[in-house]
C-alpha cells in the first residue's frame, strides 16, 4: 500500500525533474543540499541560486536566436532586465556579467545604474530603458545620466509632458521610446492601463511633438501587458493591435526601429508547470514579420524585459513546522517558524502559488494540512485556495522535525516585504544565503544577512 509522502508526489507528477530530486530521503535543488544548508544556517532561511540567473538569460537569447533564424528576421533581440524584480547587488552583478541590458522604473534605480557605469560593470553599449511616470528627481537623474554620457539612456514617455521636461534638461541629441497604453484583461475593473499613451493617440503624439524635433529622435515603441506572456486570446488581440500602431508609426517615423513587447514570461509555480517557451517566441516573431511584410515596413529590433524570469526561479525559503494544532474534526494547521506576509507577501496580498515541498521524511506518511504563520492575522496562511490543490506534508511528530521548502521565489518578494524594514508584529527578516558554483563547478555558498534582531527593529522605532 502507497501511503509515503514520495508515494504522493510520484503517482501525482512527473517525478524527479530537472531542479528537484531525492538524496537519502532529502529533497535536493539544483544539486543544493538543502538539509546541509538546514544544519549549516539553521531556518527560517532564505537562499539565492545565482547560475539559475545566468541559465535562464541564456535561455531566452537561445530561443529568440532560433526563431530569428527560422523565419529569416533581419532584426537584433535585446535582452532588458527590470531591476524592480530585485535590486540586490549580487543580482545585478550576474545580470551585466551576462551582457544584458537594464530597465528602470524610479529615480533610484538610476544610482544602481550609475554605481555599475562607475564600477565598468555595464559599458557604454548597453541600453538603460527608463520606464514609469517621470517628474521631479527621476527626469533629473535621467537626464543626468545622459548628460554624463550614457547615450543609450532611453526614457520610454508615459505621458505628453514628460517631453517637455525631458528637453529642459537634456543638453544633446537623445533617444525616446513611447509606452503603449494596453487595454487590461476583462476581469479587471478598469479597462485602460493607467501607464503610457493610448493606442489611438500616438500617431497624432508623434506627429504633434516629437516630428522634427530639434533634440529628440523616437527609437522605440514599448508595448506591455500586466499579466504577462501567455498563449491566449487576449494576449495575441493585444500584440496585433500593437503591431498596427507600429506600422503606422513607422511610416511616420524613419527613426523607430526598436519594438519593446515588456510583459514577462511566466515561471514555474508548481510540478505540474507547462509553458512552451520557444513556441511563444516563435509565433511572436512569426507574427511580427508578417504583419511588417504586409504593410512593407522594415521589421523592428526586438527588446524583452524580463524581471521574474531572470530571478524568480533562483530563489527559495526554508521554514521549519514549529507545532500542529487540531483546531476542528477537519482542519490541521501547522505552524511554521516565520510569517507568509513578512517573507513571502505575494502568497496573501495576490495569491500567489510557488513550488512547496517538504525537505525531509519523504518515505513517512502524509496528511492534509493548512499552513499558517506566526502573526496574529487572520491573513497569514497558505492554504489550498493559494495551492490549488489541497496541502499534504508529512504528518506531524513532535520527536522528528519537519522542514518545508518554498521554491522560485527570487522576485519581488523581499521588495514588497521590505527588506531590513519594519516587519508585521515585528517578525525578523530571515538569515539570506547566496550559493554559487565555482570555475570547477563546485557549490558554494555565503551569508549574505543575518537575521533581524531586536536591537534592528528598536533603531528603525526610534528607541
Amino acid at each position: 500500500m502507497k501511503t509515503k509522502y514520495v508515494d504522493l508526489i510520484e503517482q501525482t507528477f512527473d517525478f524527479p525533474q530537472e531542479e528537484f530530486e531525492l538524496h537519502n530521503d532529502q529533497l535536493q535543488f539544483h544539486g543544493i543540499d538543502l538539509s546541509e544548508l538546514i544544519a549549516q544556517y539553521g531556518t527560517p532561511l532564505k537562499f539565492t541560486y545565482l547560475p539559475k540567473i545566468s541559465e535562464n538569460i541564456q535561455r531566452a537569447r537561445g530561443w529568440f536566436a532560433d526563431a530569428m533564424k527560422k523565419h529569416d528576421y533581419s532584426g537584433k533581440y535585446n535582452y532588458c532586465y527590470c531591476t524592480k524584480s530585485a535590486h540586490f547587488k549580487y543580482v545585478l552583478d550576474r545580470v551585466v556579467e551576462n551582457q544584458a541590458h537594464i530597465e528602470t522604473s524610479s529615480a533610484y534605480d538610476i544610482a544602481i545604474v550609475e554605481q555599475l557605469i562607475a564600477t565598468q560593470k555595464l559599458s557604454p553599449e548597453k541600453y538603460v530603458l527608463c520606464n514609469g511616470f517621470k517628474r521631479g528627481k527621476y527626469i533629473e537623474n535621467i537626464t543626468n545620466l545622459i548628460n554624463n554620457g550614457h547615450q543609450k539612456c532611453i526614457p520610454i514617455l508615459d505621458n505628453y509632458k514628460e517631453i517637455e521636461l525631458l528637453s529642459e534638461g537634456i543638453k544633446g541629441s537623445f533617444e525616446v521610446g513611447i509606452r503603449i497604453a494596453s487595454e487590461e484583461e476583462p476581469k479587471f475593473e478598469f479597462y485602460t492601463s493607467r501607464l503610457g499613451i493610448g493606442y489611438k493617440n500616438i500617431v497624432p503624439f508623434y506627429n504633434k511633438h516629437l516630428k522634427g524635433h530639434e533634440k529628440a529622435q523616437l527609437k522605440m515603441l514599448h508595448f506591455f501587458i500586466n499579466t504577462g506572456i501567455q498563449d491566449c486570446s487576449y494576449y495575441w488581440n493585444e500584440l496585433m493591435k500593437c503591431l498596427k500602431v507600429y506600422v503606422a508609426l513607422k511610416k511616420e517615423c524613419p527613426t523607430l526601429d526598436s519594438l519593446n513587447i515588456g510583459g514577462g514570461f511566466p515561471i514555474k509555480n508548481s510540478l505540474a508547470f507547462e509553458y512552451d517557451y520557444a513556441y511563444m517566441v516563435d509565433e511572436i516573431i512569426g507574427q511580427i514579420k508578417t504583419a511588417c511584410q504586409e504593410s512593407d515596413v522594415p521589421v523592428p529590433n526586438i527588446f524583452t524585459e524580463f524581471g521574474s524570469f531572470t530571478v524568480g526561479e533562483s530563489g527559495g525559503a526554508i521554514y521549519e513546522v514549529l507545532y500542529q494544532k487540531q483546531q476542528n474534526d477537519r482542519e490541521k494547521w501547522n505552524l511554521i517558524n516565520s510569517s507568509f506576509i513578512t517573507t513571502m507577501p505575494d502568497t496573501w496580498a495576490i495569491n500567489k502559488r510557488f513550488v512547496m515541498l517538504p525537505i525531509n521524511r519523504w518515505n513517512d506518511a502524509y496528511e492534509r494540512v493548512l499552513l499558517g504563520g506566526l502573526t496574529c492575522d487572520s491573513d497569514d496562511y497558505y492554504n489550498s485556495e493559494q495551492h490549488v490543490n489541497a496541502i499534504y506534508l508529512p504528518r506531524y511528530d513532535e520527536e522528528k522535525p519537519l522542514y518545508i521548502g518554498f521554491f522560485n521565489t527570487g522576485a519581488y518578494q523581499e521588495s514588497i516585504g521590505g527588506f531590513g524594514g519594519l516587519q508585521h508584529c515585528l517578525i525578523p527578516n530571515p538569515k539570506h544565503v547566496i550559493i554559487d558554483r565555482d570555475a570547477q563547478g563546485q557549490l558554494t555558498h555565503r551569508l549574505f544577512a543575518e537575521e533581524q534582531t531586536a536591537k534592528d527593529f528598536m533603531a528603525l522605532l526610534g528607541y
